[in-house]
C-alpha cells in the first residue's frame, strides 16, 4: 500500500498544530503561576538573529496552510500576522486546523508531478508536488515547531519530548 500525499501531509499537520496549541497552553498557564509577562515568552529567541516564538507559530501556520492550497490548487488564505498573545496564536492555529480540514484527500493525492513555484526575494524554487512536500514543507514545518518548543523549554517551560510528539 503506498502512502497518498493526503495521509503524508494533512493529518500530520493537524496532528502537531494540535500539539504546538498544548504546547502554548501550558506556556501561558506557566507565565501566569511564575507572574512572567506573557510577552517575555512570546518575544523570546534562540539566538539575537533568530526569529522570536510569535513569529514560529506564524511561520508554521504559514507553511501548512500554503502547502495544502498549492497542492490542491485553491487559494491560500492569507492570515495578517498581527498575533501579540497567546489567545491570538490559539485563534491563528484554530483557523489553520479549520481550513486544513476543509481539504480533501481527493484535492491533494495524485498531486505529486505538481509543478509548485515559489518565488521569493532573488531566489524561484521549483518543485514538484512530492518534492515540495517532502523537501521543502515537512522540514520547514517542524524546524519552526521544533524552534518554538525549544524557545519554551530553554524559558523554564517543564515540557519533554512526549508533548512535542503528543499521546497516540
Amino acid at each position: 500500500m503506498s502512502l497518498s500525499m493526503y495521509d503524508a501531509s494533512l493529518p500530520q499537520f493537524m496532528r502537531m498544530l494540535g500539539n504546538l496549541s498544548a504546547i502554548l497552553h501550558k506556556a501561558e498557564a506557566y507565565a501566569a503561576e511564575r507572574k512572567i509577562e506573557p510577552s517575555v515568552l512570546l518575544n523570546a529567541r534562540l539566538a539575537p538573529d533568530m526569529l522570536p516564538l510569535i513569529s514560529q507559530v506564524q511561520i508554521a501556520s504559514d507553511s501548512v496552510k500554503g502547502c495544502a492550497a498549492r497542492l490542491a490548487g485553491i487559494d491560500i488564505p492569507s492570515y495578517a500576522d498581527t498575533e501579540n498573545s497567546f489567545a491570538e496564536l490559539q485563534v491563528r492555529i484554530a483557523k489553520t486546523q479549520a481550513f486544513l480540514g476543509s481539504v480533501t484527500a481527493e484535492q491533494l493525492d495524485g498531486s505529486e508531478g505538481k509543478s509548485i513555484s515559489l518565488n521569493f526575494p532573488g531566489m524561484a524554487l521549483q518543485f514538484t508536488g512530492q518534492e515540495y512536500l517532502l523537501h521543502f514543507v515537512l522540514p520547514n514545518f517542524y524546524f519552526h515547531l521544533t524552534t518554538a518548543y525549544a524557545i519554551l523549554r530553554h524559558n523554564g517551560l517543564d515540557i519533554g519530548k512526549m508533548d512535542f510528539l503528543g499521546r497516540p
